[in-house]
């Protein structure tokens, strides 16, 4: 799939390769590291860790305390060199990331998988419900997957600028925002909608300043073509 993608961006574009733990094993890393391609990924607990010295053990060798990490510069997992970082999170679940980055910023790079798995998440239900569609024609699936991403990222955007210049998303107690800017962006574009045909007196002046608001996206995200 990658190889397929790199026909059509640059691979020099591609800045780091994030992954769960469906995707592992010794051919799919060392395809990243024989590309030079920095990669994070999350490994199940039974894959064992060499050390530098040679020693190998699994996670539970380890012996860490609930909410306890340890670093592992120059390792070895799956036959490839590379850097873990190991965190207990419960008495049999663990966080273990390996990766071609620096073993201290393992972490917060993996935590950026999450936004990749919401996004999914999003497409496939949630207000857009991809996976409803009946489209058999690749052609006309891509098209669509295209359009459909286009309207997350029009929502996300718009629910990150409403939370930061309007109303900011309510926090519960574990910490997390009720709901994601995407979900809240789309709600927010709804209310707008409904509002402009139920009350176009307040409805209108609203959906203007939402197309001026995309057009204003549009404008400082496009390419600049310099001719002559």
């Amino acid at each position: 799939m990658l190889d397929k993608c790199f026909t059509i961006v640059d691979k020099k574009r591609v800045g780091l390769v994030v992954g769960d733990r469906e995707f592992v094993g010794n051919k799919w890393i060392k395809y990243l590291k024989d590309n030079n391609l920095n990669f994070v990924m999350r490994f199940p607990k039974h894959h064992s860790i060499t050390s530098s010295k040679g020693e190998t053990f699994l996670l539970t060798d380890l012996k860490l305390s609930l909410g306890a990490s340890r670093i592992f510069s120059d390792c070895l997992v799956d036959g490839c060199w590379g850097n873990a970082w190991v965190k207990r999170l419960d008495e049999d679940e663990y966080l273990y990331v390996f990766g071609s980055v620096k073993a201290e910023f393992l972490a917060q790079l993996y935590r950026k998988r999450w936004c990749i798995e919401t996004f999914f998440q999003n497409l496939k239900g949630r207000g857009f419900d991809l996976e409803s569609t009946h489209l058999r024609s690749l052609t006309k699936l891509s098209k669509l997957v295209a359009l459909v991403s286009l309207a997350y990222a029009f929502c996300a955007s718009f629910g990150l600028y409403y939370h930061q210049k309007v109303q900011s998303i309510k926090t519960k107690n574990h910490g997390y925002k009720s709901t994601s800017f995407a979900r809240y962006g789309l709600n927010q574009i709804r209310t707008i909608l409904r509002e402009s045909v139920s009350n176009p007196a307040t409805g209108w002046p609203l959906l203007k300043r939402l197309f001026n608001w995309l057009k204003r996206q549009i404008a400082q995200n496009q390419t600049a073509i310099l001719a002559g």
